[in-house]
């Protein structure tokens, strides 16, 4: 067994590097797109910056609709994708259904997705063929009225794009678009409020993610202790623990296991001897 353990390094090295290049070049659709193709290529968090609500897109049924219409009372997952990216976009929007199919918020009834096609050629037809595949795998009765795919001309998908600080370019030679992965998410008044990389989002950042930017109108007191143990951190675009907050709150919960341990006692030592005092 002891002749294995180089070989076994030597496998972990491996899995660690092959990790590491996955996350590294999940961010473009080809592995080995040029340096100077990527370059500006990223998302900008413009926390609290206001989406402009203005902007006229195109629905799945064809139909012009401003993006203020899908902020009415509830908090937006904003996903800048477009539906015949042959890799990155489907990975982005299978890590989000991953990620939202555990929780018990659902889409449609506690929040909206709202898709937008960074590609000015692709039409409401093929939009409404990509809602038609997330509404069915998402698997909710509310689906059909909370996950929506738009469509739009170059102006005003780069005016969004600016906004919301998803830097994309478009490659003519291999004709596809080089972007980061990533989604944002947006208050019921359509101000910028989380920002989440990658393409693996964990139903709790999304959890957390949806009260806050609910301004409090969903979750429960779970999910306000859960926020008070957990902060969000811009620069990794995830929650993490607040492990200060955490200590106080088992200093707070010791203390009251403590104090109900003496009342119990107490109450049962009481009855104990007024029980003594009446047998005489």
């Amino acid at each position: 067994m002891k002749d294995l353990k180089p070989l076994r390094t030597a496998v972990a090295a491996l899995a660690l590097l092959a990790g590491l290049t996955a996350t590294t070049w999940a961010q473009m659709p080809n592995s080995e797109t040029p340096p100077e193709k990527r370059q500006g290529v990223g998302i900008d968090q413009n926390l609290d910056a206001a989406l402009p609500l203005d902007l006229e897109f195109v629905d799945e049924e064809g139909r012009p609709v401003k993006l203020g219409a899908y902020f009415r009372q509830k908090p937006v997952i904003l996903a800048m994708v477009y539906y015949e990216c042959p890799m990155l976009c489907t990975l982005v929007l299978n890590g989000l259904l991953r990620g939202l199919s555990p929780l018990q918020f659902s889409a449609g009834e506690e929040f909206d997705v709202v898709a937008v096609s960074i590609d000015p050629g692709e039409t409401a037809a093929l939009a409404k063929a990509k809602r038609a595949e997330y509404v069915k795998l998402y698997d909710r009765e509310s689906g059909g009225r909370g996950w929506h795919f738009l469509t739009g001309d170059e102006e005003n998908i780069r005016k969004l794009a600016e906004v919301v600080g998803f830097n994309y370019r478009y490659d003519s030679e291999t004709d596809l678009y080089i972007h980061a992965s990533g989604l944002m998410m947006a208050t019921p008044e359509g101000r910028l409020s989380r920002y989440f990389y990658g393409i693996e989002y964990p139903p709790r950042d999304l959890r957390l993610a949806l009260v806050e930017s609910s301004q409090g109108k969903i979750g429960s007191p779970v999910d306000q202790l859960l926020l008070y143990c957990f902060s969000y951190d811009p620069t990794l675009g995830k929650y993490t623990m607040v492990v200060m907050n955490v200590l106080r709150l088992g200093g707070i919960l010791t203390i009251l296991a403590v104090a109900a341990f003496i009342i119990v006692s107490y109450r049962r030592d009481r009855r104990r001897h007024n029980a003594e005092a009446a047998a005489g």
